[in-house]
C-alpha cells in the first residue's frame, strides 16, 4: 500500500488502535492495582468517592459527542451537497429546454458530460482526491452558458440564472471535495484518548478494596467506549464505506441527460 493510500485509510487503523488500546488500558490498569510490585500503595489510596467517576466520564462523553457530531454533520453536508449538485444540474437543463435545437443539444451534452464526469470522481474522494476533469467540464460548462451565442437566444435573465446555477454547481462540488478530505485531529483524540484513561483511572480508584469489581467496571465502560469511538473513526470520510455518500442523484442526471 502506498504512502497516500495510507493516508487515505489510517483511520480504520486508528478505529482498531482505539480499541486495542483502551482494553489493553484496562488490563494494565487491572494489573497494577492486584498482582503489581506496587498493588500495596495502591491500595493505600482507598476512599475515592464514587461520584467522583461522574465529573471524568462527563468530560469524556461530552467530547466524543461532540467528535461524533463533527462527524455526522460532515456526512450530512456532504449528502447535502450531492442533491443540490444534481438539482443544479435539472435546473439548468430545465432552462435549457427552451432553446434552439442545435444549442439545446450543445448544452445539454455538456452538463451530461459534467454529470459523468462528476459520478465518476466517487473513487478519488474515497481516497481524499479530486478529478481534473471535473473542473475542465465544469469550465466548459462556463465558457457556453457564459457566451454571447446563448445570450441572443435566452436573454439575460434566463442566461443569468443559468450561470448562477452553473456558479452553484461548482461550489457544491467544492464543498464535497473539501468534506473527502478533513482529516483526523489528532489533537481532538489524544484529548478524547486521554480523557478516556483517566476515566478507566477513576473507575479502579473507586474499587480498590474490590479488584474484581473494579475490572468489572472498566471492562463495561471498554465495552460502550472503545466501539464507539471506532465507529466514529471509520466514519471520518463521508465517501468511504461503511456509511458512504451515494452518487446516485448526479447518476440520475447523467442517464436522464444521456437519454
Amino acid at each position: 500500500m502506498t504512502l497516500s493510500a495510507w493516508h487515505a485509510y489510517d483511520h480504520y487503523a486508528l478505529a482498531l488502535i482505539a480499541v486495542v488500546g483502551t482494553f489493553a488500558a484496562t488490563f494494565a490498569i487491572q494489573w497494577f492495582i492486584q498482582r503489581s510490585r506496587w498493588t500495596g500503595w495502591a491500595r493505600s489510596l482507598q476512599g475515592v468517592a464514587p461520584p467522583f467517576i461522574n465529573i471524568i466520564g462527563v468530560l469524556f462523553g461530552l467530547t466524543l459527542a461532540f467528535i461524533a457530531n463533527d462527524t455526522w454533520s460532515a456526512h450530512d453536508r456532504a449528502m447535502s451537497a450531492v442533491y443540490r449538485e444534481a438539482d443544479g444540474l435539472r435546473g439548468i437543463a430545465a432552462l435549457a429546454d427552451s432553446l434552439p435545437a442545435p444549442l439545446r443539444d450543445r448544452v445539454r451534452a455538456s452538463l451530461a458530460a459534467y454529470a459523468r464526469a462528476s459520478a465518476d470522481e466517487w473513487s478519488q474522494l474515497a481516497r481524499r482526491g479530486e478529478s481534473p476533469e471535473v473542473h475542465a467540464h465544469a469550465d466548459a460548462l462556463l465558457t457556453l452558458l457564459a457566451s454571447a451565442e446563448l445570450s441572443a437566444a435566452t436573454g439575460g435573465n434566463v442566461q443569468s440564472l443559468m450561470l448562477r446555477k452553473a456558479s452553484e454547481i461548482r461550489d457544491h462540488h467544492d464543498l464535497r471535495v473539501a468534506l473527502s478530505k478533513t482529516h483526523v485531529n489528532p489533537l481532538k483524540w489524544l484529548g478524547m484518548a486521554f480523557l478516556g484513561f483517566l476515566t478507566l483511572l477513576s473507575v479502579a480508584a473507586v474499587h480498590l478494596e474490590r479488584p474484581r469489581a473494579a475490572f468489572v467496571a472498566m471492562a463495561l465502560f471498554a465495552l460502550a467506549a472503545a466501539p464507539t469511538a471506532a465507529i466514529v473513526l471509520v466514519q471520518g470520510n463521508p465517501f468511504q464505506r461503511p456509511s458512504s455518500v451515494t452518487p446516485a442523484p448526479i447518476e440520475a442526471v447523467a442517464a436522464q441527460l444521456h437519454g
